[in-house]
């Protein structure tokens, strides 16, 4: 499997899975908004600094409602729920040359995408230690350009959670996504590794990491690095392909407890990666490595400001 498609595999399983194996016994929600300024493109034919640059501004808000909420005979929660997901984003473009570009962003780079999921969502254990997480959803990624039936994705997983320690849990398990023109099973990971006290820790795959020191109840100081995404259906050579957005960033994230229910994370850092990518919808496809790097910006701020609530 090409680096690619892999990547575009794991970001579906992000938007799928994020959050998901964590119960919830009330509604809760997140509103989200981040900021990359104007960085330069490097050209990817001969990794070349360019006076070319874009920018990145976006949007997103998560809901998740419990619609049955019951303990088990293990003390645990069987849960069905529905969440909702939906991120836009807005890029400006400017000073760029069609010949320092790829040949699949001969029309430039997008200006905006559309990211918006529905699903259902069943947590149940099946012992002591096991649980299981079924997910099902259905989307539409878009860049705006054209809304059609290519825009709409359906993915589902059903993962299997083993709970070694109130702090360590693994799942794998098989995720379906007709993301590549025909329905395919892909692998599906859920790791999630924590620490607790005031010096703490937590390793979430594939969302990323954190390092943080509690300095009183309302009061959390993160080190973080965190990967995220967006993901469109496009046409290249009027054929239908799959466009990747994907930035890696590293920051400090104070946390803010408001109350029970509200909390604040602005988050000011760095871009350690910003990129996009692309692929045909083809099974053959998936095992193609291409000739050239995918094309990416240069290193710059980033900014970003959460508001979160669980009631």
């Amino acid at each position: 499997m090409n680096k690619t498609v892999f990547y575009l595999s794991q970001l579906f399983l992000l938007l799928l899975v994020s959050a998901a194996a964590q119960s919830q016994s009330g509604i809760s929600g997140e509103f989200k908004v981040d900021y990359v300024p104007f960085s330069k493109y490097v050209r990817p034919m001969d990794s070349t600094r360019t006076n070319a640059e874009s920018n990145f501004k976006r949007a997103q808000i998560v809901f998740e409602v419990p619609i049955s909420l019951e303990t088990d005979k293990y003390n645990n929660p069987r849960l069905w729920s529905v969440f909702v997901n939906g991120s836009y984003a807005r890029m400006e473009n400017r000073n760029y040359n069609i010949q320092d570009l790829p040949t699949e962003f001969q029309t430039g780079f997008p200006t905006e995408l559309l990211n918006t999921q529905v699903g259902i969502k069943h947590l149940r254990s099946i012992s002591p230690s096991w649980s299981l997480l079924i997910l099902a959803s259905v989307g539409v990624y878009t860049d705006m350009v054209e809304i059609n039936k290519d825009d709409v994705l359906i993915q589902g997983g059903v993962l299997f959670i083993k709970q070694f320690n109130p702090n360590l849990a693994l799942g794998i398990g098989p995720v379906l996504t007709n993301s590549f023109g025909v329905p395919m099973v892909l692998p599906g990971i859920y790791f999630n590794w924590e620490s607790r006290g005031a010096l703490h820790f937590k390793v979430a795959f594939p969302e990323g990491v954190e390092f943080g020191y509690k300095m009183s109840d309302n009061l959390d100081l993160k080190l973080v690095g965190e990967l995220s995404g967006m993901t469109a259906e496009t046409k290249i050579g009027n054929k239908s392909s799959l466009l990747g957005y994907q930035q890696i960033i590293a920051g400090l994230r104070p946390q803010l407890k408001f109350g029970e229910h509200w909390t604040l994370e602005p988050t000011a850092g760095t871009t350690l990666l910003r990129s996009f990518s692309t692929t045909n919808r083809k099974i053959k496809d998936i095992f193609k490595e291409k000739d050239i790097a995918d094309p990416r910006f240069t290193t710059t701020f980033y900014g970003a400001v959460a508001l979160k609530w669980k009631f």
